[in-house]
């Protein structure tokens, strides 16, 4: 079981940036890949970015690609996401998820997580 607690979420300037953390309980975060998604008010929830257990890997959505930086602190059980020149369309609440290396769900889909957060809100005015 993990449990995730999302922060770091704010009202910003469009330009501006963000770092939103995600606090993880129990002793095998290491082993689980984490994400972020976001999900925007009549939307979908959406991938945002991943990171590999070990860190050593990061993929991202390209509406997010050289602006947004995910990273991990296995020794703090912590996950970050670097926000940088942000948009108005980055408005949302963004979520952090554990996947297990038992789920066979995309990395890049809902399905393939098996624990959230509650979320934070992020907010970019023009």
């Amino acid at each position: 079981q993990v449990q995730l607690v999302e922060s770091g979420g704010g009202l910003v300037q469009a330009g501006g940036s963000l770092r939103l953390v995600c606090a993880a309980s129990g002793r095998t975060f290491s082993s689980y890949t984490m994400g972020w998604f976001r999900q925007a008010p009549g939307k979908e929830r959406a991938y945002v970015a991943a990171i590999s257990s070990s860190g050593g890997s990061t993929f991202y959505a390209d509406s997010v690609k050289g602006r947004f930086t995910i990273s991990r602190d296995n020794a703090k059980n912590t996950v970050y996401l670097q926000m940088n020149s942000l948009k108005p369309q980055d408005t949302a609440v963004y979520y952090c998820a554990a996947r297990s290396a038992y789920n066979t769900g995309s990395y890049t889909s809902t399905l393939g997580y098996d624990y959230w957060g509650q979320g934070t809100q992020v907010t970019v005015s023009s």
